[in-house]
């Protein structure tokens, strides 16, 4: 047998070999992702801390997953800087699948707008999977405000300027452009009282500190269901079903929205081939009665997008909030 011969055999067989930068046929059938998948426990990184709602739906998912898919999805807590700790944690994964990210709309949209030497670009260094799903985000009001819808609301406090104090949970978070956006946009003169986290934001609205609060509805409703707050309107784009009867802030002020989101990323570079069949899986497991509905009893309404509808999503609301925030004027701080 002549060494040309053997040559050509042993690189056929390289060819075959993973670690010679080939694929195996079934790897080829698995459209172009080696070894299986998932071949061993994926983790999902939640950046932030254990009970909120990102963590909740996080676990909602993982049995259905774990079903659907053969491998444990283990829910990690990274919290901290503003949901940046644990998504820096997955932007520096490998891109096989293996560490995958349930994010936040701020996280991803705003905080490369909001800080200083940010560790990651939310919109560029990610690869968008699936839209999970959205807050229900409210406007709600202390009781002794005499107005009872969005237009009422208005009229009384350009009535009454720099007599309204609205709530947030820090300067930059969602409460606060939220409430600062609707303030220039209605041409009102309104002071921001920032505090250190939402529950605190929420205990003083209801104590009639501050009179005007935006904020999840995981946060409000059990308060206005108790008659401690008003609810005025909704702050997405259309009305929710889980509040059909509750009108948007942008029915009386039209162009206004904030949609709060939640999605699944991984690391930038995953194959085409496993983002579709995370996204397939995971929008399967989003359709099951026992998630939908226990994230609707919190206020969260299950979403379902392709891996583009979503990356052109995240794409548009970091365009939109970098120029809100600019236009607000507020300075970067450290991250």
């Amino acid at each position: 047998m002549s060494r040309t011969i053997v040559s050509r055999r042993a690189a056929l067989l390289l060819l075959g070999s993973p670690a010679a930068g080939g694929l195996p046929r079934a790897a080829r059938a698995q459209g172009g992702y080696p070894g299986g998948y998932p071949n061993r426990p994926v983790s999902v990184i939640v950046p932030w801390a254990p009970g909120g709602s990102t963590d909740i739906l996080a676990r909602a998912l993982a049995e259905p997953l774990r079903v659907s898919l053969g491998q444990p999805f283990v829910v990690e807590n990274r919290s901290g800087a503003s949901g940046n700790i644990g998504s820096a944690y997955v932007a520096r994964s490998a891109p096989d699948g293996q560490t995958l990210l349930f994010a936040t709309m701020s996280t991803h949209a705003m905080n490369d707008a909001l800080f200083r030497n940010m560790p990651f670009n939310g919109a560029e260094d990610f690869t968008p999977i699936a839209l999970l799903a959205f807050v229900l985000n409210t406007m709600v009001m202390h009781p002794s405000v005499p107005a009872n819808t969005v237009p009422e609301f208005i009229a009384y406090a350009k009535a009454n300027p720099g007599r309204i104090a609205y709530a947030s949970a820090g300067l930059g978070s969602t409460n606060h452009l939220c409430a600062a956006m609707f303030a220039q946009m209605a041409g009102l003169d309104m002071m921001h009282v920032p505090y250190r986290g939402g529950a605190p934001a929420t205990l003083d609205t209801v104590a009639g500190q501050t009179q005007l609060f935006f904020s999840a509805g995981t946060q409000t409703l059990e308060h206005v269901r108790n008659g401690r707050l008003k609810l005025l309107a909704v702050t997405e784009g259309r009305r929710s079903a889980l509040l059909p009867d509750v009108p948007t802030v942008g029915e009386a002020l039209p162009g206004f929205e904030m949609a709060v989101w939640y999605g699944a990323l991984g690391p930038k570079g995953m194959p085409p081939a496993l983002v579709g069949r995370l996204n397939g899986e995971i929008n399967k497991a989003l359709l099951l009665p026992e998630v939908r509905d226990r994230m609707a009893a919190i206020g969260v309404e299950v979403a379902n997008e392709t891996p583009d509808a979503f990356a052109a999503r995240l794409r548009a609301d970091a365009a939109k909030w970098h120029r809100v925030i600019q236009d607000l004027g507020i300075d970067k701080t450290d991250a």
